[in-house]
């Protein structure tokens, strides 16, 4: 299968579906709709619902550049406001994004304390948490002094670039 072919299998796609409906379920989400670009002609659509029980997987060629889409808001509760975009922990401040795409690791090894908690004070350079790419422990540093407001992931996690880790105020 040459690597244009619209129907060659991502090895990680299992484990990557398997993860968002793990994120669903552990964050009370209704739905979640994610698209992964693999290549100039090939990427993956998955959207997840708790919505009738739907799920629904697509892979196909992009054959034109398309412009990017704004993330659908998931609806909201009765009762509850509508999430505004400063509720988003992308658009805080103090966001600290994953520089990159592999999973993300609280601690330096299985059992061990994690590098930061909730409410810690961190410096500049701060060793924040790990994110493994390619069996390769990368250190995520703090980008400034703070205080550590909110951990965005689970230890194990996997994380795509740009994925929000950290709050540090």
């Amino acid at each position: 299968m040459s690597d244009k072919d619209p129907t060659r299998h991502h090895a990680e796609d299992t484990a990557f579906i398997q993860a968002l409906a793990e994120l669903l379920n552990r964050n009370e989400l209704t739905e979640l709709k994610v698209e992964r670009e693999y290549g100039e002609d090939d990427r993956l659509t998955v959207e997840l619902s708790k919505h009738g029980r739907q799920v629904m997987v697509q892979s196909a060629p992009v054959y034109a550049p398309q412009a990017p889409q704004a993330p659908a808001a998931a609806p909201a509760a009765p009762g509850a406001a509508a999430p505004t975009p400063a509720s988003d922990p992308a658009n805080h401040p103090g966001a600290v994004p994953s520089p990159m795409v592999g999973t993300a690791y609280l601690s330096p090894e299985p059992g061990a304390a994690p590098f930061v908690t909730v409410g810690q004070q961190v410096a500049e350079g701060d060793t924040l948490m790990i994110v493994e790419a390619m069996k390769t422990m990368n250190h995520i540093p703090a980008p400034r002094a703070g205080t550590v407001r909110r951990v965005l992931v689970e230890d194990g996690t996997p994380v795509e670039f740009g994925t929000t880790l950290m709050i540090v105020e």
